[in-house]
């Protein structure tokens, strides 16, 4: 292997681990001016993107002991790499590609240590992002003080609205 080739292998692996999840994706449209704007989308939130040769990224995954069927990844490929929250990246990588002409379609991806392929892909984009359930979560802690709360007032309104009807009768 020629040295070149092994410095880009080298960076390929060096990329692999230390993102905690990347996502295979096929472009096609993608103009260099798109491309530069879909990186700076991705620096914003803790990713990167990379266009690589897939026979390079099959030799960088399978020294991870990770095997991709080559077959599948017909056409151009690049990696996105997240190094935060890999839901978050995988609705911006769809929001990005349903803006600009379907220029992405994600095949594959690995999240928190497991492959995924295609329609495990699409219903991670479907979930809510850590924001969202929090929100829902602490909405769902507060709902029963709340209305603990509501009760309570009701019921010493209804008092003092009882004796003030009382008072005025009076």
């Amino acid at each position: 292997m020629k040295q070149e080739k092994q410095l880009l292998l080298d960076e390929i692996k060096a990329q692999i681990e230390g993102a905690s999840s990347f996502f295979v994706a096929k472009y096609s449209k993608l103009t260099a001016n798109k491309a530069n704007n879909f990186r700076r989308e991705m620096r914003k939130i803790g990713g990167n993107f990379e266009i690589v040769r897939k026979r390079m990224f099959s030799k960088a995954a399978e020294s991870f002991g990770m095997k991709f069927d080559l077959s599948k990844f017909e056409g151009h490929i690049g990696i996105i790499f997240a190094s935060k929250d890999a839901i978050e990246t995988t609705k911006a990588i769809i929001r990005f590609s349903d803006a600009h002409e379907k220029s992405f379609q994600l095949i594959a991806a690995k999240v928190e240590g497991q492959l995924l392929h295609e329609s495990d892909v699409a219903r991670i984009a479907a979930l809510p992002s850590k924001d969202q359930m929090r929100a829902a979560f602490l909405g769902l802690l507060e709902a029963p003080m709340s209305q603990t709360l509501a009760a309570i007032d009701a019921v010493l309104s209804s008092v003092v609205y009882c004796l003030d009807n009382k008072a005025n009768q009076q």
